[in-house]
């Protein structure tokens, strides 16, 4: 269809469709946002991608991106005017690597040290040891990281991919107990956080939206 745009599927407090946003914004690709609420999921989304999870991205011509990374990487394929991928051949799998460790093994421990009531299989009778065991696991993960950021960035002196990608999730463990982050001895990844944080770029992705409406709704 002559004029229509990609159509974002998103929710705002969602590490995954956070990241997606903030690619979709510094390529400046234009595209149709629709918040989502979780519980009340709309038809076009579900259609489009049955397992229900955000952010899913339609493309005016039909195909359905519903993984985070590969919006990411699509949108700066169309336009990388901030340089987040490396040069043709240079760390690309690097950054592809780095980014598995943040969304498998921190990303499990993320989710247990914050809703620790989520898992009673694995919790047992203590859900605050075992959410302060998976804290403790996932800080492992944040020294990795405090010492790979001597350049101010994860891939030397500018942000890319790989930053963009784990920002939301190091941001959404930190804010799980911001005066326990606050204490520890990071002050490289407290800097890179509190960069991240104050750029135009996050505050511009962190607007709030209306829920979007079906057009299917009765």
């Amino acid at each position: 269809m002559t004029g229509a745009l990609p159509v974002l599927y998103s929710f705002r407090r969602c590490p995954y469709a956070m990241r997606a946003r903030l690619a979709l914004a510094v390529s400046g690709v234009k595209h149709e946002h629709r918040e989502v609420v979780l519980r009340n999921k709309p038809a076009e989304m579900l259609a489009a991608s049955p397992k229900g999870t955000v952010p899913v991205l339609v493309l005016p011509e039909g195909k359905v991106i519903d993984e985070s990374l590969d919006i990411m990487r699509w949108a700066l394929g169309q336009n990388d005017p901030a340089h987040w991928l490396p040069p043709e051949g240079e760390a690309l799998d690097d950054m592809l690597a780095l980014i598995s460790v943040n969304d498998g093994a921190f990303k499990r421990n993320l989710d247990r040290y914050k809703y620790p009531n989520r898992y009673p299989l694995e919790s047992g009778s203590d859900a605050h040891a075992f959410a302060l065991t998976q804290r403790d696991l996932g800080a492992r993960w944040l020294d990795e990281l405090e010492s790979r950021l001597e350049g101010g960035w994860l891939f030397g002196a500018s942000a890319c991919l790989a930053d963009m990608a784990t920002l939301p999730f190091v941001r959404q463990f930190a804010h799980t107990d911001a005066d326990w982050f606050e204490a520890q001895p990071w002050p490289r990844l407290q800097a890179w956080l509190g960069r991240f944080e104050a750029s135009e770029l996050y505050m511009g992705v962190m607007g709030k939206y209306e829920a979007w409406e079906s057009l299917s709704r009765d």
